[in-house]
């Protein structure tokens, strides 16, 4: 009786053991495959995270150093010519590329609106390259949540199958696949509240910047 006792003591105090690790591993493969996906899918978003946070800060920077010294320029022609090869501020980038395409036309009628068109085009492009990635933000953000969740079902039921072959309810059967499942959800909302929030954020500062671009513009246009 005591040994019996014991062995259960000792089968209790290892179902007990719930780090990260004991629960991946117990996990069946459908609740593992849930959790790299969802742990995949976070080391991606905060690598777009810090990525789009040093972009925005430096593309700010350089943005107004570059308003600053177009405004002090004598043309825009004498402007282009002095540019350097190598550009990766958006707005300079937005400037050179509207030059070139102007400058190539041979037509010297219309050329604000052939401008305006130029450079709406190219705000867009430089947009597009800005905003690249935000998709699979808001995509985590609105999808880990359900995976989380699918995984969290996945194991629950796995829970009740223990329970159904064991013929036993104790708290030391159900225990690990609750367990399992509720790691699931949490590595879900670890994935997706970051996502959301960096998304917004990002969003926001890409629609501020888009608005900088377009009175850079007319700007632009109305000195042309």
């Amino acid at each position: 009786m005591e040994a019996d006792i014991a062995s259960q003591s000792v089968g209790l105090a290892s179902s007990a053991d719930f780090s990260i690790g004991t629960l991946f591993m117990r996990a069946d493969i459908i609740v593992k495959a849930v959790i790299l996906i969802l742990l995949a899918s976070s080391v991606y978003s905060w690598a777009i995270i810090f990525n789009k946070y040093k972009l925005f800060k430096k593309i700010e920077k350089s943005t107004e150093e570059f308003e600053e010294k177009f405004w002090k320029s004598k043309s825009a022609e004498s402007f282009y010519n002095n540019l350097p090869s190598s550009l990766e501020d958006p707005m300079a980038l937005l400037f050179k590329n509207s030059m070139q395409t102007l400058m190539k036309s041979k037509s010297k009628t219309n050329i604000s609106e052939r401008l305006s068109v130029i450079l709406e085009t190219n705000i867009e492009k430089q947009i597009n390259l800005i905003e690249k990635n935000f998709t699979f933000l808001a995509t985590v953000g609105s999808t880990a949540p359900f995976i989380g969740l699918f995984g969290t079902v996945w194991g629950i039921m796995n829970s009740f199958q223990s329970i159904a072959i064991s013929r036993n309810t104790s708290l030391a059967i159900v225990a690990p696949g609750i367990a399992e499942a509720l790691f699931a959800t949490a590595l879900g909302l670890l994935a997706a509240i970051p996502a959301v929030i960096a998304f917004n954020k990002f969003n926001n500062d890409s629609r501020k910047y888009s608005q900088k671009l377009e009175n850079f513009s007319k700007r632009f246009i109305s000195i042309v």
